[in-house]
């Protein structure tokens, strides 16, 4: 009786402590809950569409549940959640670039005969405040684009801020690249239209002086929002933000406004003179054409020497790739989005 008594007690006891066990699995797996943590996905509710590459080329195709400090992560401004995209200078990127990004990219493709359609609020808190004044990229960071996923990869937008060093206000601006013709790509350029403030042709005239500040600029910390909406072609753009004038346009993807030497626009002309761009685009502009949404901080500032490409090349601070360094003196770009969504091109409201 005793030797049964034994073994039921012993069993108790086995099955007592493996419930225990469990227990003490699920307290730790609700830590985060317990911590108050929150991750990108639970303020912005898309992130099971998209893939990330980091600054420090962490690449992460599982968003949910997913972040990394110093990167991609979440701030808090009063009752406000933010999702912080930041990413240094000098860092690994993808293989089409030069830049370092802390950018998602959308999972699905589509053809811009089947469109889709991108919104993003936001504030740009940083640029890198090093760089070559001269250069049309110092100082920016691009907040959203779409990007090709075939031929030459070319880009139908990038969705631009730039603030110069000393100014208050920066500018916002769209730039489109020419999907060029032929099979040579090195004659492709883009064509930048100022939404707030400039263009991308603004520039210094030396490497430390810096054009007039724009009036109706765009501050650090200033909150704007952006819609591409691809329909049956066609990309409609729309940007808001308060205190400013709404400013929106069209561009056709399916027919080139840029096929021949005549119909290249001054600015080209003007900007890329020195580099020795002066490609033209395939009548057909990117109809038929794989494309994707990006969105995030694709920081435009880079070490690499001015001298060598007067447009792209920046010469900008990077500690030798020590993010670290990067950081605590300025030479990164960070975007804080509070709201953004992503889904199906829409028929544009006529006013």
């Amino acid at each position: 009786m005793k030797k049964v008594l034994f073994t039921i007690f012993t069993l108790l006891l086995i099955v007592g402590c493996k419930d225990n066990s469990k227990k003490e699995l699920d307290t730790s797996a609700n830590s985060d809950t317990k911590t108050n943590i929150k991750y990108p996905s639970d303020v912005i509710p898309f992130m099971d569409k998209w893939k990330i590459l980091l600054g420090d080329g962490t690449y992460q195709d599982d968003l949910v549940g997913y972040k990394k400090d110093d990167f991609f992560y979440v701030e808090t401004e009063g009752d406000v959640d933010w999702v912080v995209y930041k990413t240094p200078n000098s860092g690994i990127t993808s293989r089409t670039s030069s830049n370092t990004r802390t950018e998602l990219g959308e999972k699905a493709h589509w053809i811009p005969e089947k469109g889709g359609k991108l919104t993003g609020a936001l504030k740009v808190q940083h640029v890198s405040t090093s760089g070559d004044a001269r250069v049309a990229a110092s100082y920016s960071v691009v907040v959203g684009q779409i990007h090709s996923d075939e031929g030459h990869e070319n880009e139908p937008i990038k969705i631009f801020y730039k603030k110069f060093p000393g100014h208050t206000k920066g500018s916002v601006f769209w730039n489109y690249e020419i999907n060029t013709d032929g099979d040579d790509n090195s004659g492709r350029w883009d064509y930048s239209t100022a939404v707030w403030g400039n263009d991308m042709s603004v520039v210094g005239e030396s490497p430390d002086t810096y054009p007039e500040e724009p009036k109706d600029g765009i501050a650090l910390g200033e909150e704007f929002s952006y819609e591409i909406n691809v329909y049956k072609g066609i990309m409609y753009l729309t940007f808001t933000s308060e205190g400013h004038d709404t400013v929106k346009f069209t561009k056709n993807l399916l027919k080139s406004d840029f096929s021949t030497k005549e119909e290249i626009p001054d600015q080209i002309w003007s900007l890329y003179a020195s580099i020795g761009r002066d490609g033209v685009e395939r009548d057909s502009a990117y109809a038929g054409e794989i494309n994707y949404f990006k969105q995030g901080a694709y920081n435009q500032t880079n070490g690499k020497l001015p001298e060598d490409n007067i447009v792209w090349y920046t010469g900008s601070e990077t500690y030798n790739g020590d993010i670290a360094k990067q950081y605590a003196n300025g030479c990164y770009a960070e975007v804080w989005f509070k709201d953004a969504t992503i889904g199906a091109g829409t028929m544009p409201i006529e006013e």
